[in-house]
């Protein structure tokens, strides 16, 4: 069969309820996702302050959580790459929900940890796949709108896992927050089982028929039987024998170590300061309750965050946000430590958090993913996540000693120095994804091009 041209097509074509019928389906797991992610903050301040656990063995359950989430990432990868975005996608969902049933069912904080490396797998998967599979389905001139809306979804749940937190844990206990998400998960799993796959994935894999199949209803759908604009046919870039080696080829190795460390930087941040918030206060004396209401109002940054990366994704470009809310979270990264005023810590935590959160969405949500060709780029998203959930399994072993040893502000140091190291980096080497076609952002080294067929 003639080639599809799968991304010429959908790159053509008005965002409709299409669209946000994807938006939704995909940010629902994100957001349970992540939310399974952060609720560990307020579950582990909840177990330190029961006794049930210390801070060592909060340590060991957050490394135990990323190291499943690598091994989830680079299943990811592999899967989505070979057998379906849609297939990675379901079974990554599954896996996390019901070991997130199972955790509120535990005895003891060895079972509680076992259990959380079986949800690591599912959540680490997930986050590579769903930003990958919204981004082949949108075209480029909203790409970074929509992408990022994405994040805004997934990410308020930093917010939100901290506000029920807040709410649930106090007065029933942190078992039902893995209750909470466990049948949350279960729902969203039912409700995807309709969604498409990639048809950009599809003709990559030469499985054009199964491609126009999924395109001709998409057109219909948005088309609403309007005439719709022909598609810019170009020759299509594919890439021979793709394999994990396809990375580290001329054209691409060097997008691989940008996208590897840019995630390692944000994986630190996120999980070597912002997760231990609630641990580093109960330790400072601060109460179960008091420490939880403090987070609560920091980690609204998240969605902010979020929102902002939303509004200057597609206006400032990718390369842009990323170096200059690397620098702002160093500059409030460096004043934290030396704030004593609780309102004035709680808003410049805010600010912290606002600026670490509109790099996830833009650096995260749409950069890493916009660097790789089709036929590798869960691969490559599976492989920058890799890196960053490899960093996350050491970062909780280095946390400990450094706040042990120099407070918080040893602990945010880690953070700020990778993020200072980030803006180099990109400033220096990283290219503008911003409003291109994902064919079109394909380098030529990495490729051969087809020849439209008309």
């Amino acid at each position: 069969m003639a080639a599809v041209h799968a991304g010429a097509r959908l790159d053509r074509l008005n965002i409709s309820q299409f669209h946000t019928r994807m938006l939704v389906l995909i940010g629902a797991g994100t957001f349970l996702d992540a939310f399974d992610i952060y609720l560990q903050g307020a579950v582990l301040g909840d177990l330190v302050a029961r006794k049930w656990s210390t801070p060592a063995l909060n340590a060991t359950f957050i490394s135990v959580t990323f190291a499943g989430m690598v091994v989830g990432a680079w299943l990811a990868g592999i899967w989505g790459d070979r057998y379906g975005r849609r297939f990675s996608y379901q079974m990554n969902l599954l896996v996390f929900g019901l070991a997130s049933l199972a955790g509120a069912l535990v005895p003891s904080i060895g079972w509680l940890i076992a259990a959380r490396f079986v949800m690591g797998i599912g959540m680490g998967a997930e986050i590579v796949v769903g930003y990958v599979l919204l981004s082949e389905f949108v075209p480029p001139g909203s790409r970074g709108r929509w992408g990022t809306a994405l994040a805004v979804i997934t990410n308020s749940s930093l917010f939100v896992s901290a506000l029920i937190g807040r709410l649930v844990i106090p007065n029933f206990g942190w078992r039902w927050m893995f209750v909470l998400v466990g049948v949350g998960a279960m729902i969203v799993w039912y409700l995807r089982k309709s969604m498409p796959e990639s048809p950009r994935w599809l003709e990559s894999k030469g499985r054009n028929e199964e491609a126009e199949r999924i395109l001709s209803a998409i057109e219909r759908e948005v088309g609403a039987g309007r005439v719709l604009p022909p598609p810019r046919i170009a020759p299509i870039p594919v890439v021979e024998r793709p394999s994990l080696a396809t990375l580290f080829s001329r054209g691409l190795i060097e997008r691989t170590l940008i996208g590897a460390f840019v995630l390692i930087t944000l994986n630190t941040a996120i999980y070597g300061f912002i997760a231990f918030l609630p641990t580093f206060m109960v330790q400072q004396g601060i109460g179960i309750v008091k420490s939880l209401t403090y987070t609560t109002l920091m980690s609204f940054g998240g969605p902010v965050g979020a929102l902002i990366g939303m509004l200057l994704g597609d206006r400032m470009g990718r390369r842009h946000s990323i170096i200059w809310f690397s620098l702002a979270a160093v500059v409030f990264g460096a004043l934290y430590p030396f704030v004593t005023n609780p309102g004035l810590l709680m808003l410049v935590g805010f600010l912290m958090v606002s600026s670490i959160f509109v790099l996830v969405a833009i650096a995260w949500g749409l950069y890493v993913p916009e660097l790789f060709p089709t036929e590798v780029r869960m691969r490559g998203n599976g492989f920058c996540n890799t890196a960053g959930r490899l960093m996350t399994i050491v970062t909780p072993q280095l946390t400990v000693p450094l706040f042990h040893s120099f407070g918080v502000a040893g602990v945010i140091a880690l953070s700020a120095g990778l993020l200072l190291l980030q803006a180099i980096l990109v400033a220096l080497f990283g290219i503008e994804t911003r409003a291109k076609s994902l064919e079109a952002l394909v380098p030529r080294a990495a490729t051969t091009l087809a020849a439209a067929e008309q």
